[in-house]
């Protein structure tokens, strides 16, 4: 990773000046508990699967059932959070995610009755409506921060953001993990929703500061609009191959869907166990967020970026072929951490690259080819699994993605010669930095 010499006084006096932002604050608080639920939900709808069935693929399906909606319904979202208020668009995705963690606790309530056939199904079925919720909220919170942040904060706020949800993301799983082992799935589901009552009511409290300008409609046919973003994506050099790069890391290297077959039948440490390896990448992730923050921005964020995907895998490797839970707890941390850059880089790149009309678009599109390959990855790890083994299927995928990040560096030198962050596709290295994984100073 490559900064600059050294932090000043004035920068860290800018990055924490994103809390003085009050609609901010409740921002960022809104999206605490809403990722939290999330964490706790995903944990006890695993565990309690693998439990139903201890089928690995069963696992792969959860990311599959979340991945077919988001993607269908995730372009037309994007076109609406562009044209309409998307306050309230993310305000109604957070009600009805609350709604869904309630249908899971009432399933759960009567399993018994139902039947597990009939637990499974309704499972699943929650599952694809909280996708077609995720697509709706993921633009409108990305529009959002670029409304609620002067630009030239616009880095620190996707680092606070990041490491907030990453902060989040370590105490979901384990909580999970705790609440699933102690009390079982009811509980957790009772917790998730509880939650998301929590997002809802901070979500409200943001929109009601009055300091975001509502959004003026926009009389604009949806297939145009739409192209229009597909238009401005294909000329982009640097965010394709950066949107490209992440979608085939976490594509290949969905180690994480199967931390249930993990924890349950090769490292043998049970529920707890499983809460702590879920929330392992999540604290390395904070670790790194924290440290992006205080640090001054990248020179060669290209550099970074190829470098961070090509640890993520070397450390995904290490952690299929451990049989030590210490260091595999250690692994899942340092991948989380190195993935932490490159989720800065790309997020701060939609930020400031991308014209504010399209932002909602573009953050569509982007959650397509990224926030759905996190289930088209775990169906393809649990699908892997059934086929190879368990272990077997991370080696592979891991190694699949260091061969991705040689022909990224390879095919997309702007992105391998990009440098700061602050500005657009004029601040590229001037030559080739050369070599498949860049070297950072």
């Amino acid at each position: 990773m490559d900064t600059a010499s050294s932090p000043t006084t004035s920068s860290h006096f800018g990055r924490l000046a994103l809390w003085r932002l009050t609609a901010y604050r409740w921002f960022l608080l809104s999206l605490a508990a809403a990722t939290l639920a999330s964490q706790v939900q995903g944990a006890a709808v695993a565990y309690q699967l693998y439990a139903l069935t201890h089928d690995p693929l069963s696992l792969g399906m959860i990311g599959l059932a979340e991945a077919l909606p988001f993607i269908l319904s995730a372009l037309p979202a994007g076109h609406l959070a562009d044209v309409h208020d998307r306050r309230r668009l993310g305000g109604a995705a957070l009600v009805v995610l609350m709604l869904a963690a309630v249908t899971l606790w009432l399933v759960s309530r009567f399993q018994g009755a139902l039947g597990a056939g009939a637990v499974r199904a309704t499972i699943y079925g929650v599952i694809a409506v909280t996708g077609v919720c995720r697509s709706f909220l993921q633009p409108a919170r990305s529009v959002l921060t670029s409304e609620l942040v002067p630009r030239h904060l616009l880095p620190a706020a996707v680092s606070w953001r990041s490491g907030l949800w990453q902060l989040a993301a370590v105490t979901g799983p384990a909580l999970g993990g705790v609440l699933y082992a102690g009390f079982g799935p009811r509980v957790a589901y009772a917790v998730s929703a509880a939650l998301l009552l929590g997002a809802v009511l901070a979500w409200v409290r943001m929109a009601a500061r009055g300091a975001l300008v509502p959004v003026p409609p926009r009389r604009a046919a949806m297939l145009s609009s739409l192209k229009e973003g597909f238009r401005f994506l294909r000329h982009e050099p640097v965010i394709l191959p950066a949107i490209a790069l992440d979608l085939f890391a976490v594509l290949f290297g969905g180690a994480v869907a199967l931390l249930p077959v993990f924890a349950e039948d090769i490292l043998r440490v049970g529920p707890r166990g499983y809460g702590v390896l879920r929330a392992a990448p999540a604290v390395g992730a904070v670790a790194m967020s924290l440290l992006l923050v205080l640090r001054p921005p990248f020179r060669r964020a290209g550099a970074a970026m190829l470098n961070a995907v090509a640890l993520f895998d070397v450390f995904t490797i290490a952690f299929g072929l451990s049989r030590s839970f210490v260091l595999s707890v250690a692994l899942l941390a340092a991948s989380g951490a190195v993935d932490m850059i490159s989720v800065v880089i790309r997020g701060t790149l939609m930020q400031v690259r991308v014209p504010p009309a399209m932002l909602g678009r573009l953050s569509a599109i982007n959650q397509i080819f990224i926030g759905s390959s996190n289930e088209v990855g775990a169906f393809e790890s649990g699908l892997m699994a059934r086929l190879l083994g368990t272990v077997p299927s991370v080696v592979f995928g891991g190694g699949m993605t260091l061969l991705v990040v040689a022909v990224a560096s390879w095919r997309a030198p702007a992105l391998r010669k990009l440098r700061e962050l602050g500005g657009g596709p004029q601040q590229e290295l001037p030559g080739d930095a050369g070599g498949a994984l860049p070297p950072s100073s």
